[in-house]
């Protein structure tokens, strides 16, 4: 077991009912404590699967997953209580607001009284939505309800951050916003996992990444490491050589 991993994944596979093809195929990584690991791969990768089943959503097929060196097979309910998740989709209640959603899932997750109003004061500060807090999320912007979703996944300070396209369809007032306070959480030891098909928020925001094609990492290391091997000036660049241009639905 190593002692640095935050997660270690080994020979993990996952074949849908139905189906011949693996969605994802034996593949194995290792994402380092207090690391942001983005997980990159065109739609139907096998991204979205691979992190399904790091967050105890989805069953593997074969293979061995330990999180913070707890067994995914072994220790699920302990390890719900160390990630958070933010989804692509808004995991609001819509006709609720601000503060009521953030309540509830702060119940969820043994977060009561004082100190629950607190933590949802503080995290409403840091996204600026504080006057919002008593308004409906069925009033709010797209970038709103982004900042919302965020703070829904963090409000119990996970350890480790799982973030399914977090910016994606917001202004960039509220995508700088959002990676700022991604930052502030990695510097204070979370560990994050992402995955964006913006390849430049990835260069950027990402120290490891792995990219994931036909359900296999194709290449894995530093953003900027991997593109100066393969004489690329961009991940971009990097990532339309490695999975090729045709279109994927």
């Amino acid at each position: 077991m190593n002692a640095t991993a935050a997660i270690e994944v080994k020979n993990l596979l996952k074949t849908y009912k139905g189906s011949a093809i693996p969605a994802v195929n034996s593949i194995s990584f290792t994402v380092e404590k207090g690391s942001i690991f983005g997980l990159l791969g065109p739609n139907g990768a096998g991204k979205t699967t691979t992190i399904s089943i790091l967050c105890g959503l989805s069953k593997a097929s074969t293979g061995d997953v330990t999180l913070m060196g707890l067994s995914l097979k072994k220790q699920l309910n302990e390890i719900k209580q160390l990630i958070g998740v933010v989804p692509q989709e808004i995991a609001l209640y819509p006709t609720l607001t601000a503060f009521e959603n953030l309540r509830y899932i702060g119940n969820m997750y043994g977060l009561k009284g004082d100190n629950l109003r607190k933590k949802i004061k503080e995290n409403l500060e840091l996204v600026g939505l504080s006057e919002f807090a008593e308004k409906q999320i069925i009033t709010f912007s797209g970038g709103m309800k982004r900042r919302i979703n965020l703070v829904a996944g963090i409000l119990h300070e996970p350890k480790i951050l799982f973030l399914d396209e977090p910016t994606v369809g917001v202004d960039v007032q509220s995508r700088n916003l959002i990676t700022e306070h991604l930052h502030l959480l990695n510097n204070a030891g979370c560990t994050i996992i992402y995955t964006s098909h913006l390849m430049e928020e990835a260069e950027n925001l990402c120290t490891s990444i792995a990219i994931i094609d036909h359900g296999k990492i194709i290449a894995t290391g530093e953003p900027k490491k991997l593109i100066q091997e393969h004489s690329k000036s961009t991940l971009e660049q990097l990532f339309l050589k490695l999975t090729g241009k045709k279109l994927r639905d």
